[in-house]
């Protein structure tokens, strides 16, 4: 799998991830479960737009 696909694919999986977790946060009234999940999921999204960077310079 070249690099491009694999920080895509993971940063949609970090960022389902981190949503999840900020909204459980959310739902048990967990300011850090939810500032973790946050956290996780704008690191998600940078990843996966690392992934499209390189996807452009592979072309």
């Amino acid at each position: 799998m070249k690099s491009s696909t694999k920080n895509q694919t993971e940063g949609v999986y970090h960022e389902a991830k981190g949503k999840i977790k900020e909204t459980v946060g959310k739902i048990i009234d967990d300011p850090s479960l939810e500032s973790e999940g946050l956290v996780e999921k704008v690191a998600g999204k940078v990843q996966k737009k690392v992934g499209k960077v390189e996807k452009v310079l592979e072309e």
